[in-house]
């Protein structure tokens, strides 16, 4: 069975509004569940494919920073 991973995510998505998206994260995240992670990283894909170099520059600077407080 394949199942496409990125078009199911985005048409899950969407006609979400931004609240919508926004509790799927927190709820993602705070349940630390690994099934969400390839969701996650779809999402995470749309981000940085939408931001310019600054914001991409920021984003990494965050990843690195959230990195660095795990040690």
């Amino acid at each position: 069975m394949n199942i496409d991973i990125r078009k199911n995510i985005l048409e899950n998505f969407k006609d979400a509004k931004l609240e919508d998206i926004k509790e799927s994260i927190k709820e993602a995240v705070k349940d630390k569940d690994e099934i969400v992670l390839p969701g996650l990283g779809v999402l995470f894909e749309i981000l940085w494919n939408n931001s310019n170099d600054n914001q991409k520059n920021e984003i990494l600077q965050n990843i690195y920073e959230g990195i660095k407080k795990y040690d």
